[in-house]
């Protein structure tokens, strides 16, 4: 092993490092918590070696945010395929999504509410990004009508997942609705009784 790949992955497990502090604070104790200085606190490195990995707070949680939706991305993946038909794949990836808002509230956050200089919806989104939403496009696909713009109907299915979870997560809708509503969500995209 060379020294200059020694010197890369340590720079990579520190980046990591880094990374699961800003997550593991923020869900601890809110992103308002998360600074540089307590950060460096928390891993035992200066705040210059933080800044020699990431230009500042917004930065990291732009790297929190990608690693999320990487997090998400396999959870609403393992929703879909076990699922059998496409009401039941596109009900099992909006149950994904509200159950993976409900136990990250800090993460759903970077990647969903707060400002983060991440491109959405763009050639030029991280991977992480695309395959989260590819994944909400897949369990649409099989529902789109012949020469329906799937993209937009995806974007339509997880603009109304995204309403109902931020309004229910907010208090301004009761929770214990929350099923009837993604039911109702499911059941204008998928009649029942519609595989």
């Amino acid at each position: 092993m060379t020294i200059q790949t020694r010197r890369e992955r340590e720079r990579a497990e520190r980046e990591r490092l880094i990374v699961t502090a800003a997550r593991e604070l923020a869900e601890a104790e809110g992103w308002d918590a998360v600074t540089t200085r307590r950060l460096a606190e928390e891993i035992e490195y200066s705040q210059p070696v933080l800044y020699s990995h990431f230009k500042g707070k917004g930065a990291i949680m732009a790297a929190v945010a990608v690693q999320g939706c990487a997090d998400l991305a396999d959870e609403l993946r393992a929703a879909r395929t076990a699922a059998g038909s496409a009401r039941e794949a596109l009900a099992a990836v909006g149950g994904a999504y509200t159950a993976f808002a409900r136990r990250r509230p800090a993460l759903y956050d970077v990647i969903f509410t707060l400002a983060v200089d991440l491109p959405f919806a763009t050639p030029e989104a991280p991977a992480a990004l695309q395959d989260a939403f590819g994944e909400l496009l897949q369990a649409v696909l099989p529902i789109a009508a012949d020469g329906e713009d799937t993209g937009l109907l995806t974007e339509t299915y997880w603009a109304g997942l995204h309403g109902l979870v931020t309004l229910m997560r907010s208090g301004r809708l009761p929770e214990e609705a929350h099923e009837r509503r993604l039911a109702l969500l499911i059941g204008h995209f998928v009649p029942p009784g519609t595989s």
